[in-house]
């Protein structure tokens, strides 16, 4: 996919990583905290709001590049347009980034429901209840701590994002019906790619 983009906000240099699929078992793993912040740091966080933008997504959680840290990234702002037919070319702009690491839910109420999908869960989308607001605790790329509060959709993707890093796809919110459907559907994706190589 070729990305057309004017935005002072885009990790230019970055590059793009490999997003695992499930039931790949780093999603299952509870992610460690990150301790050490630095310019390895830095360029892994650019590294993922690229192949975010790139996939396209509006959030990525490092278990799902692979990498059992406590960071997430996520654009909910930013606008898509496809420029093709076959969506090989999106222009992308107003774009909001953000990044989390080491972050905590506190403070959650209300309750809504939305149809969300997942880029290591592809092509599957369903509704999954959430809390409606939520308020984080997390820290920059520096290191410094914030707290922010949260509602609608950055809401939703940031208990989305959290679930990965606490070993959880959005698939087992669902039912044990929907889940077991969901999660045969993937294993035999993932068997007939396997096959096709």
């Amino acid at each position: 996919m070729k990305l057309i983009v004017d935005d002072p906000n885009f990790p230019h240099g970055a590059k793009e990583l490999d997003i695992v699929v499930y039931p790949n078992p780093i999603l299952k793993k509870v992610a460690e905290p990150v301790e050490v912040f630095d310019e390895e740091l830095k360029e892994l966080c650019q590294n993922m709001l690229y192949t975010m933008y790139k996939a396209p997504g509006i959030g990525l959680a490092a278990p799902q590049i692979g990498i059992g840290k406590r960071i997430f990234v996520m654009d909910v702002d930013y606008d898509r347009e496809f420029l093709d037919e076959d969506g090989n070319e999106v222009k992308i702009s107003n774009l909001n980034p953000r990044i989390f690491i080491n972050p905590q839910l506190k403070n959650h109420e209300g309750k809504t429901t939305y149809q969300e999908g997942c880029l290591s869960v592809p092509n599957i989308f369903d509704d999954v209840e959430r809390y409606k607001t939520v308020d984080v605790e997390y820290q920059d790329v520096n290191g410094n701590k914030h707290t922010i509060s949260t509602d609608d959709l950055l809401s939703i993707c940031i208990q989305h994002e959290n679930d990965h890093l606490d070993g959880i796809v959005f698939i087992e919110k669902l039912s044990h019906l929907k889940f077991n459907f969901y999660r045969q559907k993937l294993v035999k994706e993932k068997t007939r790619r396997g096959a096709l190589k």
